[in-house]
């Protein structure tokens, strides 16, 4: 599992901020404030996400993509869980794949088979096969709103 520690917070940080988000780095051992799963997982209060250096860089990634997704007016609300909209949840799930591309040293293979490993569930049986075959609705909801990347 690849983790903020391999990465560094300046690239992630700095890919946060063009969606008008901020990473807070959390210090080693502190509970991370709004973590839905808990442990090491990245947490959500309002444009804010919290990471410490043993987050799992899908799990940054995952969150960040659930404030993305969501309207600014809404993301003032969020702490915790963002969402319970199936389309969110899925649109959110495309575009941490596709912000893996513009972590360096990440990339969507690495980002899809850690996904895998941590337990995301998809109908066809991978995070791969899913954005391959199946995530056609995803791709369109978020092309529908500009939340596409320009990579």
């Amino acid at each position: 599992m690849l983790l903020l520690s391999d990465t560094g917070f300046d690239a992630p940080a700095a890919l946060l901020a063009r969606y008008g988000l901020e990473l807070v780095r959390v210090p080693d051992g502190e509970p991370i404030p709004g973590s839905y799963w808990g442990g090491c997982e990245a947490g959500l209060i309002g444009n804010r996400v919290h990471a410490r250096a043993d987050t799992p860089v899908h799990s940054l990634l995952h969150e960040a993509g659930h404030l993305i997704v969501l309207p600014p007016q809404r993301r003032a609300a969020v702490h915790t869980d963002a969402t319970d909209s199936v389309e969110e949840e899925d649109a959110t799930c495309y575009l941490q794949i596709l912000l893996a591309d513009e972590l360096p040293g990440v990339g969507r293979d690495r980002l899809m088979a850690d996904m895998d490993a941590w337990g995301y569930t998809f109908r066809l049986g991978s995070a791969r096969a899913w954005f391959e075959r199946d995530a056609d609705d995803a791709r369109a909801w978020l092309e529908q709103r500009s939340l596409l990347p320009h990579a």
